[in-house]
């Protein structure tokens, strides 16, 4: 043995050292254990009658740099209880040391199985051969799932949400204990009877939180009828905004006349856009065709059969989402305009000069974008001396007239006047989030009346569905807030595995690290 290493250092606690070799590349240390006695298995009488004894390999946490093996003298004791069934039994080390069949001490199955909960199975496998712990990226999985414990804390407060094994394709569900803090368990689908099969598992939950989706609302509501259910106030927030953007949608065609741009000239339009205004013409005949047959009385699916169109299309025409000239999306010039008309007032006409003095303020887009503007201003003033109205995007002027209201110019303000539903519809979704962050829920039933007649009618009607669980969420501390985190732990480990591994496997990294 080399000198310099302290012996009594090497082996758990328990064990006594008999003998210690030295090899080039592992140190062997043959040890037995300290008391003299030991417990039968079976019955639990004490016996200190040696019938025999036998060696025991075990692995055991490396030292000096070398790979520590550990020759465990075991010893065979007679149980000499006379109506025991068992004569003759081997002495047991306990859990804590070294637990029964095991190759490996415990403190050294508890490191591989951290290593396994960190970095899953080949990853782990690499790094553990550079400590020393040679171990399969297959035994580190295997020590995973068998510590794997579930959770047996009883539960009051949930939280569920769904994840993706595959974006569109197959999704799991998420349960969390929200007092706690962690997650209770993975469901391998969404579907509303797998959700209230655990449920009833679990009659002592009191309260829900949830997403705004209505199947595991329909689960709670089967499974524990009397539990309350909470709405997530961040879809609560999300919704309201998206029924604002669908309200701007459908209001575009009043938009235009609004800012005075009712009307497309071709000459002024660049090549692009006079694909997209032709894309426009045959959209509007397409959306003509699909009113008058909804003015004849048939209904979606009879349009469908008839025109050959998607459903999805026809329900959105007739809703009047359809309306916008070129599909306009929001583009990295929105944020520049008054730069430009400053810069043009003041008699630089040239693109790559204004593209240059714009990315001295900050914009990363492209010359062509520029010059594209600046084609379009050219021929406006050749045409006339109006300048030629572009119609900003949906998006645009729906974040323009809620969180950048101080950015708006003269035209933009123009559509608050010439649009006075649509400044209705914003009044009524800064109501409703004023509503949420000061859990304000008496207003409640009056906001849903003022909306259900107004552009935002659909988030009423939402909202009406789900009364409870809204009035839930202004008034409940609880929300889907953590759900979430937890959901991006998942996706992290997931995405180590490359989704090669079972829910099992996944479910047991998660709750070890929980």
């Amino acid at each position: 043995m080399r000198a310099g290493i302290r012996t009594s250092s090497l082996v758990p606690s328990g064990l006594v050292i008999e003998s210690v070799s030295d090899s080039s590349d592992s140190i062997i240390i043959a040890v037995r254990a300290e008391s003299g006695v030991a417990a039968c298995p079976l019955c639990g009488a004490r016996s200190s009658r040696i019938h025999s004894r036998y060696d025991r390999q075990a692995a055991d946490l490396p030292c000096a740099g070398k790979e520590i093996r550990l020759r465990v003298v075991t010893r065979r004791f007679v149980c000499e209880v006379p109506h025991c069934r068992r004569r003759i039994f081997a002495e047991r080390f306990g859990d804590d040391v070294l637990p029964s069949r095991s190759r490996r001490t415990a403190r050294l199955d508890c490191i591989v199985h951290h290593l396994g909960l960190a970095l899953g199975g080949r990853p782990a496998a690499s790094f553990a051969k550079r400590l020393m712990l040679p171990v399969s990226n297959d035994t580190l999985l295997r020590v995973v799932r068998r510590r794997a414990a579930s959770r047996a804390d009883p539960l009051t407060v949930v939280g569920i949400d769904d994840w993706a094994f595959r974006r569109n394709r197959r999704y799991g569900t998420i349960v969390c204990d929200l007092e706690r803090r962690r997650i209770v368990t993975l469901l391998p689908d969404r579907e509303v009877a797998t959700v209230r099969a655990w449920l009833a598992e679990h009659p002592g939950i009191k309260i829900v939180s949830r997403d705004r989706g209505g199947g595991y609302g329909e689960a709670v509501a089967k499974a524990l009828p009397d539990t309350v259910q909470v709405a997530d106030r961040w879809h609560l927030m999300e919704n309201a905004s998206a029924a604002f953007l669908n309200a701007v949608r459908k209001s575009m065609r009043a938009i235009r006349n609004a800012i005075g741009a009712p009307t497309i000239t071709p000459e002024l339009l660049t090549s692009v856009e006079k694909l997209r205004y032709e894309s426009y013409l045959r959209r509007e005949d397409t959306n003509a065709a699909i009113a008058k047959l909804a003015r004849d009385g048939l209904s979606i699916k009879q349009i469908v059969r008839r025109l050959g169109h998607s459903r999805n299309l026809v329900r959105q025409t007739l809703r009047g989402g359809r309306t916008d000239v070129f599909h306009t999306r929001q583009q990295s010039l929105d944020a520049y305009y008054l730069f430009l008309e400053g810069q043009w007032s003041g008699g630089c006409r040239n693109g790559a000069e204004l593209w240059r003095r714009l990315q001295s303020q900050g914009f990363g887009g492209s010359l062509r974008a520029v010059g594209e503007w600046a084609t379009r201003r050219r021929r406006s003033e050749a045409v006339s001396k109006q300048q030629l109205q572009r119609i900003p995007s949906a998006r645009t002027i729906a974040r323009l007239m809620t969180i950048k209201r101080h950015c708006m110019t003269k035209a933009d303000a123009a559509i608050e006047a010439g649009v006075p539903p649509l400044v209705e519809a914003r009044a009524l979704v800064d109501q409703f989030q004023d509503m949420i962050r000061k859990k304000d829920e008496a207003k409640l039933d009056a906001w849903i009346a003022n909306a259900k007649t107004s552009l935002v009618s659909s988030l009423a009607m939402g909202v009406l569905k789900d009364r409870a669980a809204v009035r839930a969420a202004i008034t409940q501390p609880w929300s889907n807030g953590q759900v979430e985190a937890q959901i991006t732990k998942l996706k992290l480990v997931k995405r180590q595995m490359y989704g090669r591994a079972k829910i099992d496997l996944l479910e047991a990294r998660l709750l070890g690290t929980a």
